[in-house]
């Protein structure tokens, strides 16, 4: 089993702050996006890692090799944005014939025991009900979770079952050829090469998929989402214990993240916030936030907010978005 995580894309619904680095890199709880994709797949014992890289893909290489120097690993480097269809089948060389593969979204965090997943007989897709199915690929499956057909961002929906990102292909020689199909014959949804189309002709040409309905699925590509994750994650893996060694005359209120060398002074900080490594954070007061790396607040409240990296802000009661370098005065 060899797992293919896309992480090409430039994620235009998080600028700024993917400006300066790819949303697979924004930190959760104290770990980047997609820290959290690769334990998960640790856990089940895969070990063979494919990365399909674009914009700002150093970052992500650099992130994985040092983070990650025990696992086989290799980047794929996608110059042309031109669907993740295209991403996956550019993958395709580095795979052995006949190897399974699982395939990840690199901005996806879901709750589902994987190994069930890579156990399975039939390839397999992730699911979840949504409300809208017209902003998602789309899968329709019988009472017997058989998928008969795919589509993607249908205008009428015949399903309200959104694909998830996530697969399990059952030798991904069959899905290379499929891709290959549709990229020599311009087969496109939406001017794009949608892996929806790929696994439709799989589907086509007899494969069976079977749908796996998710029940936490959450789509890290906007900032209340990102927000959202960071309160679970922290309730869940949030550790308090070296907290008071960084503080100076301030209150936590749990569940909190302080990164290496963060130093608080005369604040009260939390619930559900996560600081970088080496920020300051002085006479200010933060709930539901995500603050990046060496950012300094002074005299602030904020709420709901999302601070990048390297960033300053003065006397400010906001709710804000604000991306890395950036220096932001409101007294």
């Amino acid at each position: 089993m060899i797992a293919i995580i896309p992480v090409a894309g430039a994620g235009t619904k998080l600028r700024p702050h993917t400006y300066t680095q790819p949303k697979s890199l924004i930190p959760i709880a104290g770990k980047p996006l997609i820290g959290y994709i690769i334990d998960q797949l640790l856990d089940t014992g895969v070990k063979d890692f494919v990365f399909v890289i674009g914009y700002l893909g150093d970052k992500v290489r650099d992130f994985v090799d040092n983070t990650y120097p025990e696992i086989q690993k290799t980047y794929v480097i996608q110059q042309m944005r031109e669907g993740v269809g295209h991403a996956i089948w550019l993958a395709g060389d580095k795979i052995k014939e006949n190897d399974d593969a699982i395939i990840i979204f690199g901005d996806t965090i879901m709750d589902i025991d994987l190994k069930k997943v890579i156990q399975s007989q039939y390839s397999v897709i992730g699911v979840k009900k949504v409300k809208d199915p017209r902003l998602f690929g789309v899968a329709n499956y019988d009472k017997d979770r058989k998928v008969t057909s795919l589509s993607e961002k249908p205008k009428i929906p015949m399903s309200n079952m959104a694909m998830v990102g996530l697969y399990m292909i059952k030798d991904f020689s069959k899905l290379y050829a499929a891709l290959s199909h549709n990229i020599q014959n311009d087969i496109r949804s939406h001017n794009e090469f949608f892996l929806t189309d790929g696994l439709q002709k799989m589907i086509d040409d007899g494969e069976t998929f079977i749908a796996e309905e998710i029940e936490n699925w959450y789509d890290c590509g906007q900032k209340d989402v990102l927000l959202q994750m960071n309160r679970i994650l922290l309730k869940k893996f949030a550790n308090q214990s070296n907290i008071s060694q960084q503080l100076e005359n301030s209150i936590i209120v749990p569940p909190v993240y302080l990164g290496k060398k963060t130093i608080i002074k005369n604040s009260i900080i939390g619930p559900n916030v996560t600081i970088g490594n080496e920020a300051t954070i002085e006479s200010s007061i933060l709930h539901d936030c995500i603050i990046g790396n060496y950012t300094h607040l002074d005299n602030v409240t904020l709420t709901d907010s999302l601070i990048g990296s390297d960033s300053k802000i003065h006397g400010a009661t906001e709710s804000l978005s604000v991306g890395d370098n950036t220096e932001l005065d409101f007294r």
